[in-house]
């Protein structure tokens, strides 16, 4: 089936009254030890969500939000994509496919759409207008769980490709971060018939012996902050990665273990100066958070991991499109220039910048979106 249909967020009150039932019973674990996060995200920010989250928190709020955006879904490959496909009122604008990652949503990019669809709104010139387009990824929100093993990142930028095409773009460019990035990056290696260009705000990349010798001490850090992760911080990946059907039941049965799960990386990835919210507000965390509860994706979007993880340790293969990189300090693996240009021999656009995580678009969407509109502009 080709057909494109349109699709709507309306979740009945039987699954809030649900929620709101499993949050009254909700069993905490006993107080961490240190006065930190050291443990993972602490006991008493905990409770304040949870108390937040049962008795002030609007879904309806945020339902609203997705539904002002045209919503869609399509079948590709036998499985169901969601996503939103917002044109502009320019005519010459540039289709743009935009992807998301875990533990992200296509909530992340609501704070540049408008800038990004109608520039000439928002401050900016018409030269700069996109067509978006943000497919949600297979098992996470409200696309289709896969039923069978193979949904690899290639196959999902062929779907894409599929999905542009679909729309009826036959030039388009890509972005994306985190597995965003990954996507984006599989499609700079395979669709290069029909996208024109690449942007990334977390380069997936193997420096060679050759330049990660006499380091820059910008790279001493990026090189100091990949070993932290490993260290410190990538144990939910090993779990994804190799047992997500085991960690699923808990994030599937308990809001509070799926907010959790989810809360503590944006503590961890965000410019956020220790928490969370000094990044992104208390309301649009735990609307992301319910685009994983709703649907029941805590482990459907963790076999993500056990697909496609051992990917990202393989040697990576030279993208010849014309890429844009842009570097968040906060950002969980940082490349510098000279590393980026070993695998991206088009690399029109690379920026470090000031401020800002992971989460780039929902951190800091004016600079996200200046960084796109000048790696685009080499693309047009």
């Amino acid at each position: 089936m080709s057909q494109i249909r349109p699709f709507r967020f309306d979740i009945p009150a039987s699954a809030l009254d649900d929620l709101h039932h499993r949050l009254d019973l909700t069993r905490f674990p006993d107080r961490e030890t240190p006065n930190d996060w050291s443990q993972g995200i602490p006991l008493a920010y905990m409770q304040e969500i949870h108390a937040y989250w049962r008795n002030r928190y609007d879904w309806r709020r945020c339902e609203a939000r997705l539904n002002s955006y045209p919503q869609w879904i399509t079948e590709i490959d036998g499985l169901d994509i969601q996503f939103m496909h917002v044109r502009s009122p320019h005519a010459n604008a540039l289709p743009l496919v935009m992807t998301h990652g875990w533990p992200g949503s296509i909530l992340e990019f609501m704070k540049v759409l408008g800038p990004l669809t109608d520039p000439t709104a928002h401050g900016g010139e018409a030269r700069d207008a996109f067509h978006v387009v943000c497919p949600t990824l297979p098992g996470f929100g409200f696309s289709g769980k896969p039923t069978a093993p193979g949904w690899s990142l290639a196959r999902i930028g062929r779907a894409w490709g599929t999905l542009m095409a679909r729309l009826g773009y036959d030039r388009y460019v890509a972005q994306g971060g985190d597995w965003g990035s990954a996507v984006t990056l599989s499609i700079g290696e395979t669709e290069t018939v029909h996208c024109a260009g690449i942007h990334s705000n977390m380069p997936l990349l193997d420096p060679s012996a050759k330049v990660l010798g006499n380091p820059t001490e910008f790279e001493k850090s990026a090189i100091a902050g990949g070993q932290h992760y490993w260290d410190w911080d990538s144990g939910y990946s090993k779990e994804q990665s190799t047992r997500p059907q085991t960690v699923g039941y808990g994030l599937v049965d308990s809001p509070i273990g799926q907010a959790a799960w989810i809360l503590e990386k944006f503590w961890c990835w965000t410019d956020c100066n220790g928490h969370p919210e000094n990044a992104v507000d208390r309301d649009e965390l735990i609307d992301n958070v319910m685009l994983y509860w709703l649907p029941a994706a805590g482990a459907s979007s963790a076999r993500m991991y056990w697909e496609n993880f051992s990917v990202l340790t393989k040697p990576k293969a030279q993208i010849h499109l014309p890429t844009g990189i842009s570097i968040f300090p906060h950002e969980i693996f940082r490349a510098s220039r000279r590393w980026a240009e070993e695998r991206f021999t088009k690399l029109v656009h690379f920026n470090i910048l000031d401020k800002g995580g992971h989460f780039a678009a929902f951190e800091q969407p004016a600079t996200f979106v200046d960084e796109v509109r000048t790696c685009f502009r080499h693309m047009r």
